[in-house]
């Protein structure tokens, strides 16, 4: 155990902060009222799709968000994918979950909407071969120009998690993946407050960042 972890630090170390380019967190709820007002027309027209999908709560649960992905991904026969499991559908939903109430909001939502598109581009652009998947020597390509030039060592352990036995992910847990790496660097960057690539938590804060993710 001890052994393992020492790898994991280690590669971690070896590894600059800086170099991550994390999207920026969705702005903090504001009253709709208010919200509307300040909308942009774009913005506008996303909440009523928004409405549509969310329903009367205005918020979209795990299972909601697996349906809509899945429904979506249906019609691209050019990504390849099992489907959204429910599993994976919390995961996005608690790392996006900004106010921790276990579903997205407006714009929580809308900021996972946004960065799902710009990742489905990057992934049809560096899946060259046109297998639907992104293979072991496209996946480093394909997550630097999402802003994560990560090293070997964790492009391998990436591989492992998130690939299949050939080693070629598929779109689900490409998104999965991206989005746990996103809000992950995010945090990070946050609890580095003298941003020395250093980061102290007790064990409260590591569990909170570790278990509801």
């Amino acid at each position: 155990m001890f052994k393992i972890l020492g790898g994991i630090i280690d590669v971690i170390s070896n590894i600059d902060p800086e170099q991550f380019a994390p999207s920026k967190p969705p702005p903090p709820r504001m009253p709709v009222q208010y919200a509307e007002q300040h909308e942009s027309d774009e913005e506008r027209q996303f909440r009523k799709v928004f409405q549509q999908l969310a329903g009367d709560d205005m918020e979209v649960s795990p299972s909601e968000l697996m349906n809509i992905l899945n429904r979506i991904i249906s019609k691209h026969a050019d990504l390849k994918t099992d489907g959204f499991s429910i599993e994976s559908c919390r995961s996005m939903v608690a790392v996006m979950d900004s106010d921790s109430t276990g579903k997205l909001g407006f714009h929580e939502f809308k900021h996972l909407w946004d960065n799902i598109k710009k990742w489905q581009a990057m992934y049809k652009a560096y899946d060259r071969d046109h297998s639907g998947t992104i293979g072991a020597d496209e996946l480093p390509g394909a997550f630097k120009a999402a802003g994560f030039p990560l090293n070997d060592q964790l492009y391998q352990m990436m591989s492992r998690r998130y690939s299949d036995e050939n080693g070629n992910m598929d779109f689900d847990n490409y998104i999965g993946c991206l989005v746990r790496l996103d809000a992950m660097c995010r945090a990070f960057k946050t609890l580095d407050k003298d941003c020395n690539g250093t980061i102290k938590v007790n064990i409260q804060e590591w569990l909170q960042l570790t278990m509801y993710s």
